[in-house]
């Protein structure tokens, strides 16, 4: 979703102009009546609903459809969209991209006055950019790419969760067999525990953005994800290792070399995720940093 913000907003003041042109050439068909205002989806494939509001942004028309008519929307304040909106001349003026309470997809709203009212004409920002040729989508391979993602993103919170529930039932098992209780029985299960963690959070983050949409991240997030993945995997591998080097202090003292071995490799992913944080994480948040900073002047 981010892609497809960053894509208009490459090509903002393209598409606003050719929108504001399509208007003022077709300033026929807009109308306060409801066959004149449908007539708009004929010339505009990208809309997906209108609204008219009377001087005070109150909704005195149905939300249109391109199939049907919303009853249930007349009377409603439209003021904060006001907000949202920068004027473009000539009583036409144009919103940023956000999701559309209407229809929960991401849109752009067009705005312009005529005969004392205030027309809204909402536009899908995905078909939008697809008609400007600058997205391509195809619906059939979206939708079995979204089913893959949550398939592979139930199965990791399924096995998230039997990891957790092994650590219990294997800590539990040992704890009523007081010959088997030894301190293994107390470091299996925190292993366990905080693998069943990090395959959660990272199926939790799949799901997020991939399927839900909930979280729009950019390079920055997937370092921030990689470096939390490899945090718990470090926090597992140093618990094993700690686990080793007792069994073997108690055991066997002769086989510590093997212990440290695997301190070793733990010490050189811990060195190699520090180096990849001040690489890349920083890199990227000094960017940003220096993005917005643009931005604000």
């Amino acid at each position: 979703m981010q892609e497809a913000i960053h894509i208009y907003d490459m090509h903002k003041e393209q598409i606003e102009k050719f929108l504001i042109e399509t208007i003022n050439h077709n300033a026929d068909h807009f109308k306060s009546d409801l066959p004149g205002l449908k007539s708009l989806y004929n010339i505009l494939p990208s809309l997906e609903l209108i609204y008219v509001t009377d001087e005070d942004f109150i909704q005195v028309t149905p939300n249109l459809t391109r199939r049907k008519e919303i009853t249930s929307a007349n009377g409603r304040d439209r003021r904060y969209l006001v907000d949202r909106v920068h004027p473009m001349g000539a009583d036409i003026s144009i919103s940023d991209p956000y999701i559309s309470s209407a229809t929960s997809e991401s849109c752009i709203t067009l705005m312009f006055k005529i005969e004392g009212h205030y027309v809204f004409l909402d536009f899908n920002l995905l078909t939008l950019l697809t008609r400007f040729g600058l997205l391509e989508r195809h619906e059939v391979f979206n939708r079995v790419t979204l089913a893959f993602y949550f398939l592979v993103g139930a199965s990791l919170m399924f096995f998230s969760l039997m990891s957790i529930g092994y650590a219990f039932f294997d800590y539990v098992k040992q704890l009523l067999d007081p010959t088997d209780y030894t301190l293994e029985a107390v470091f299996k299960p925190i292993i366990a525990l905080t693998m069943g963690l990090a395959i959660f959070d990272l199926a939790k983050t799949l799901m997020e953005r991939e399927v839900f949409f909930k979280a729009y991240a950019d390079k920055q997030d997937d370092a921030k994800l990689l470096s939390k993945f490899m945090t718990a995997i470090i926090i597992a591998l140093s618990i094993e290792a700690l686990m080793v080097v007792f069994k073997i202090a108690l055991n066997d003292t002769s086989q510590l070399l093997n212990a440290l071995y695997l301190i070793i490799g733990v010490a050189l992913i811990i060195f190699s995720l520090a180096l990849y944080s001040k690489w890349v994480i920083d890199k990227n948040v000094k960017k940003q940093q220096k993005v917005d900073l643009i931005k604000y002047k």
